[in-house]
């Protein structure tokens, strides 16, 4: 089934039957037309261009991969009527030239080629009625984009050309120095929708709730967390984590840390305890900003590991993305990172060292270098190169990257 094919088609019929009611009760049906009118009229509307160049070589049998990719999508937010809104977002992805990878698509490339997870294909990435409760309060229902904090466990994987969104309803509340996110998500539209069948799940029947809430203090600001994961067709994922983060500064020094326990939920068949760690610290020396961090997903005694299902995976261990499924001993990851700004030029460089959480394996290290130039308000273009050297886990890995960002 695409996702063209499943629940989000009831979203849009969803969402008409609830504004036509909502606009409706309390002025009749002209009203309603004068509402839905000012809302399109007043909307905003937004297209946004990616292509992108990527290529992966790998030691081992799999031929050299080559993805030319663009991207074009089109948002619309309406104007508020009667506090309701609403936002839509379309996404078409193809190939420019090159169309030489594995996307997971079930085509002549698939198990050939190195994976780069960017089918073709075109998606409604984002469908929600929102109503706003108060000026600090709203409810959104329908395919949203959902991003927490730093996306270590929820997030819309936004690298890759198509997003991950969830059906889902969201309640969000911003009051002074509190910020509340809850979402119940019933559906998971993953990065592997497109055109044909994938060997992935492209959708993740959920029974899941996403619960985030911050309070910001002089000193700095606490963060407690509670992921409920339940997935039906992908048991094995259920899991429930709870935890909290701190972030604030010391002098000039920034700092981040975080901890969660997790074990399994739902219809999980299998038994499982495991912890999360990670801590962070930074700070400018002259106009280079430095980055030490260690992040530890760990395991219960070498069966299953700590895992995140529903991050943006590509923003931690690496951009090789070695470590998109945390291995069964787990992994400790100790990065340093060096960045500068020179004008409209942003150039970053880190370091991994990658070893398990139990066991002692030394799983190899990683470079990764960044270069990003911003041409003018519209257009930016951006360079990205990762090596990733195995010693005990996977194989050798090099990615490059370059993209091309408008937006108007």
């Amino acid at each position: 089934m695409t996702r063209e094919q499943g629940n989000p088609l009831t979203l849009t019929q969803i969402g008409a039957a609830v504004l036509s009611i909502g606009l409706s009760v309390p002025a009749g049906a002209q009203s309603l037309a004068d509402d839905v009118a000012a809302m399109i009229s007043g909307g905003t509307t937004h297209l946004a261009l990616r292509y992108r160049l990527e290529t992966v070589e790998q030691d081992n049998l799999l031929r050299d991969a080559t993805a030319s990719t663009l991207r074009t999508r089109l948002s619309f937010q309406s104007a508020t009527a009667n506090s309701f809104s609403v936002a839509l977002e379309a996404d078409s992805i193809l190939t420019v030239g090159a169309d030489r990878y594995d996307s997971f698509a079930l085509d002549r490339y698939r198990g050939a080629y190195s994976v780069i997870a960017d089918p073709v294909g075109n998606e409604i990435n984002v469908a929600a009625l929102q109503y706003a409760l108060d000026a600090d309060s709203s409810l959104s229902i329908g395919r949203q984009r959902l991003n927490h904090t730093t996306q270590r466990f929820l997030g819309s994987v936004g690298w890759r050309q198509n997003e991950q969104t969830m059906d889902a309803l969201s309640y969000h509340r911003s009051a002074g120095s509190l910020n509340v996110d809850y979402s119940y998500i019933w559906n998971v539209n993953r990065i592997f929708g497109g055109s044909k069948p994938s060997a992935q799940a492209s959708d993740l029947d959920s029974n899941s709730h996403a619960l985030n809430i911050s309070n910001a203090y002089g000193w700095g600001t606490i963060s407690g967390f509670l992921y409920a994961l339940d997935f039906d067709n992908a048991r094995g994922a259920s899991s429930i984590s709870y935890g909290g983060s701190y972030s604030g500064k010391l002098s000039a020094l920034n700092l981040f840390a975080s901890y969660a326990h997790q074990s399994d939920y739902g219809d999980n068949p299998n038994s499982y305890d495991a912890d999360y760690f990670t801590a962070e610290g930074s700070g400018k020396v002259g106009s280079i900003t430095l980055l030490l961090g260690y992040e530890n997903l760990g395991s219960d005694a070498g069966n299953l590991a700590f895992s995140t299902p529903l991050a943006t995976l590509h923003k931690f261990q690496g951009f090789a993305d070695s470590f998109l499924n945390t291995p069964a001993n787990g992994i400790e990851d100790i990065y340093l990172s060096a960045s500068s700004s020179l004008n409209a030029l942003n150039l970053s460089t880190s370091l991994h060292r990658y070893n398990a959480s139990e066991g002692g394996q030394h799983y190899g290290n990683e470079w990764d270098v960044v270069a990003g130039y911003k041409i003018n308000a519209h257009i930016n273009v951006e360079a990205k190169v990762a090596l990733y050297s195995s010693k005990d886990f996977g194989v050798d890995t090099d990615k490059f990257w370059l993209s091309v960002n408008m937006a108007f």
